[in-house]
């Protein structure tokens, strides 16, 4: 990795203790050396997460660390990033950690005791000294630091001294804007894109960086507030999805701008990857999305009801993909959830779940690399119809037949004095052996299912709210009124009348 001229020579320093890490930043003048702190990270997972977005030329890591060590960290980014420098610090028994280090290639290494600005700067000049075209001049500490220099610290979420002075003269006009563009060719459509956003800006200045490889940032500076000229621009490019904050008109803001506003813009590209531009002003409404009712799911699997569960899923999953605020994380361990969850029961309904399992880590694995939510809801698909195969396929096929028969005979019949006697007779069975097959197969008896049923009705009728509640106990099949109301409040911990003022 290459320095420009003029640029600081990036640091990422790494360590468990806080304590430690302001240490570090307190003991140097940082810029004045030709040094700029972009990051700091807990322990080495943290830090490979702050490599893509802070590009150091130098890591300073602790050697013992929770998650991921330094030795770790440092044989990993020796691995991907091999023109990162890195300075090991440790403590006087680590020695042996440290010897296996060296193998990897790291530059120095610190005893903490003896942890002082001089022995820092000592380690930090001889790592910079293997980096191309970087000159440790030291700077006159009235040079004023470089544009893009500062806007890196402030997105990095640094403060910098505020010089108004300094501002004018470098952004004359009144309002500034962020726009974004992602892409895997940042760099082969930074010339080109530069030039469209200078032809439609009018009077201003702008100043492009690129916070890592596949996203050009320009930091604009316009005399005019309006910004239909840059929306006309996005949409003249429509293979490129651009993102646009509003105005500001203090561009010591910048850091706070970039983190609550850019970056939300940049995840909202998840699940609105169709759209061209995105601002806060021209995002579409969110939709109402219900919580996820795993209970119901779950249930019409282990009746054998998956058509109506499979149809549900994919009806809340395309509703969480338009409900562009959700986390990502959070949106995607929601289908990664409903894999396992899947999976497993059928494999406690004794299925043959072997394919199924053995396809279930692509997936997960796939599901985790999605880049939009229109990939993982194809995804979804394609697993459902894996469940599906796995369950046409199943060794016991003709007994879940069978026990799909008698579910849809209960569901359509449960408004009647069923008995188990009664069924049994309908379908050809010895009432114990219907006991026992109903008891194995759905994990309840069959009065306790039928109850279920029963009340489930009950709760949509109470919901609406249209007949009273002693006419609802004869609709869902209870002849006595106050039998309905103890079965009611043992299956729903509400009396009926309660649950009646609850819901309406």
């Amino acid at each position: 990795m290459t320095l420009k001229a003029g640029e600081l020579c990036r640091i990422l320093i790494v360590d468990d203790e806080q304590l430690i890490r302001k240490g570090i930043i307190h003991y140097l003048d940082w810029e004045q050396e030709g040094f700029s702190i972009v990051g700091e990270a807990a322990n080495g997972q943290e830090a490979l997460g702050l490599i893509e977005t802070t590009r150091p030329h130098i890591i300073i890591t602790d050697i013992v660390m929770p998650m991921m060590d330094g030795e770790e960290l440092t044989r990993v980014v020796k691995e991907r990033y091999p023109q990162i420098e890195i300075i090991i610090l440790s403590s006087f028994g680590e020695f042996d950690y440290v010897r296996s280090t060296f193998q990897h290639g790291i530059v120095d290494y610190i005893l903490k005791p003896k942890l002082d600005a001089q022995s820092l700067l000592k380690g930090l000049k001889s790592a910079a000294s293997r980096i191309p075209s970087f000159q440790t001049v030291v700077r006159e500490p009235e040079e004023q630091p470089s544009i893009e220099h500062i806007i890196h610290k402030l997105i990095s979420g640094y403060e910098v001294a505020r010089n108004e002075e300094w501002r004018l003269k470098k952004f004359p006009y009144r309002y500034f804007y962020l726009v974004g563009v992602a892409t895997n060719h940042a760099v082969e459509l930074q010339e080109a894109i530069t030039d469209g956003i200078s032809r439609h800006i009018g009077k201003g200045v702008q100043n492009g960086f690129s916070p890592n490889e596949n996203l050009l940032v320009f930091l604009l500076n316009l005399e005019d507030p309006a910004n239909e000229n840059l929306i006309q621009f996005a949409k003249s490019e429509p293979g490129l999805t651009f993102v646009l904050t509003e105005p500001f008109t203090d561009f010591f803001q910048l850091g706070q701008v970039y983190k609550e506003s850019f970056l939300k813009l940049l995840d909202y590209r998840f699940y609105l990857s169709k759209k061209n531009i995105l601002t806060i002003r021209y995002l579409p409404m969110l939709p109402a999305v219900e919580k996820f009712n795993l209970d119901w799911f779950t249930a019409e699997l282990k009746r054998s009801r998956f058509e109506p569960a499979f149809d549900y899923l994919k009806g809340h999953s395309k509703q969480l993909s338009s409900f562009y605020v959700m986390d990502i994380f959070e949106y995607k361990a929601f289908f990664s959830n409903m894999i396992f969850t899947i999976s497993i029961l059928l494999s406690n309904m004794e299925y043959d779940v072997k394919e199924l399992e053995n396809a279930r880590y692509a997936y997960l694995k796939a599901f985790d690399e999605t880049s939009t939510a229109q990939e993982a809801l194809a995804l979804l698909d394609a697993f459902i119809t894996e469940a599906w195969k796995c369950l046409e396929a199943g060794h016991n096929h003709q007994e879940n037949f069978n026990l799909k028969k008698l579910i849809h005979y209960i569901m359509d019949h449960y408004a009647e004095p069923l008995t188990l006697t009664e069924v049994a007779k309908q379908f050809h069975f010895n009432p114990s052996y219907l006991s026992s097959y109903f008891s194995t197969h759905m994990r309840e008896g069959f009065v306790e299912y039928l109850n279920k049923i029963r009340i489930e009705q009950a709760t949509k009728l109470l919901k609406e709210g249209k007949v009273s509640i002693s006419e609802i106990s004869g609709m869902v099949g209870y002849s006595d009124h106050s039998y309905f109301c103890k079965v009611f409040k043992k299956v729903k911990g509400l009396s009926p009348s309660q649950y009646k003022r609850k819901h309406t």
